[in-house]
């Protein structure tokens, strides 16, 4: 049986966890309930870009670009196009992706960043970026600076 000094001195120790637990510095890591806000947000915002005008289906950019919907879903797969998924099968593409400047560019982002996801290289693309005056590394590819975007892709990527 334990005396009661010794109840006396559990009961302390336990109120200085508390203490030091209460006070102590905010954790690194956000709570369940922020994971939960910023997983809803991104989907709400995906679904949102998915509806935009200037993305096309895997059918509308295989007659854009004048080949078969097997090719351009290639494409996607080894990172030569942008191809966003969908909650629902298939893919939706970005159409100003097949301008010459950003077509020519896209193999050589997608191997920069070493990624060939769709989303990533979107939100790369239309991100403003201090390394190029605060545009876009899509504005600054369309404005002829498609090695500055490559060399700045390089240093984020892999």
């Amino acid at each position: 049986m334990k005396s009661a000094s010794h109840l006396v001195h559990a009961d302390a120790r336990a109120s200085a966890r508390t203490r030091r637990t209460r006070d102590a510095a905010p954790s690194d890591y956000g709570s369940p309930a922020e994971a939960r806000a910023l997983l809803a947000n991104s989907l709400a915002g995906r679904q949102q870009r998915l509806r935009a005008d200037d993305l096309i289906s895997t059918d509308e950019a295989a007659a854009l670009a004048g080949t078969s919907r097997v090719t351009v879903n290639a494409w996607i797969a080894k990172g030569r196009a942008i191809g966003l998924t969908q909650v629902k099968r298939g893919h939706r593409l970005p159409r100003w992706q097949f301008e010459p400047r950003l077509w020519d560019t896209l193999p050589q982002l997608s191997a920069a960043l070493g990624t060939k996801e769709g989303w990533a290289l979107l939100a790369f693309l239309e991100s403003p970026h201090g390394g190029i005056g605060g545009i876009t590394p899509r504005q600054a590819i369309e404005q002829g600076q498609a090695a500055r975007v490559i060399q700045i892709a390089e240093r984020e990527g892999n």
